[in-house]
């Protein structure tokens, strides 16, 4: 006589559904942008409305130029001061940051922390295909953390 099991089909176990991981699922995607030829009063009245640092600059195409910055603007203050320069034919072409890194939407987020660390940038661009389409700050990688901690890594 074999032995009978009572207990029955059992489901298969739920696999918990993937937590995005990509710079792709953190980034910002509506970003406030400037132009070579704004001036950079009206970039330090966009940072301070907007509660940013700073910002991509991009053409009619949405290409990316360069970066702006707090730093840059408060550099120029005191630039303008100290040389008693008028602030009002000063562009952003002239004084951002041209230079720009950028990183791939597809990167791990947590690389992408390791890459804030090492380079000390406060924000990544991210390019596709020529065209800005969004950008990852140090704040999107804490909010990746958060929502990650327990699924993907621990403390």
């Amino acid at each position: 006589m074999g032995i009978k099991s009572f207990m029955g089909k059992r489901a298969a176990p739920e696999k918990p559904a993937e937590t995005p991981i990509s710079v792709r699922d953190y980034m910002t995607e509506h970003l406030v942008t400037f132009t070579e030829s704004e001036n950079i009063m009206d970039v330090m009245e966009k940072l301070i409305k907007h509660g940013i640092s700073g910002g991509c600059v991009v053409n009619e195409k949405m290409e990316l130029l360069g970066m702006i910055s707090e730093g840059d603007c408060v550099k120029e203050i005191s630039d303008s001061r100290y040389y008693n320069m008028p602030m009002s034919d000063l562009t952003v072409g002239k004084r951002m940051v041209k230079k720009v890194e950028t990183i791939d939407g597809n990167m791990n987020v947590l690389e992408a922390a390791r890459k804030f660390t090492e380079l000390k940038f406060r924000r990544f661009p991210i390019v596709e295909n020529g065209r800005l389409v969004g950008q990852i700050s140090q704040r999107d990688v804490l909010r990746a953390a958060i929502k990650l901690r327990g699924n993907t890594w621990t403390y």
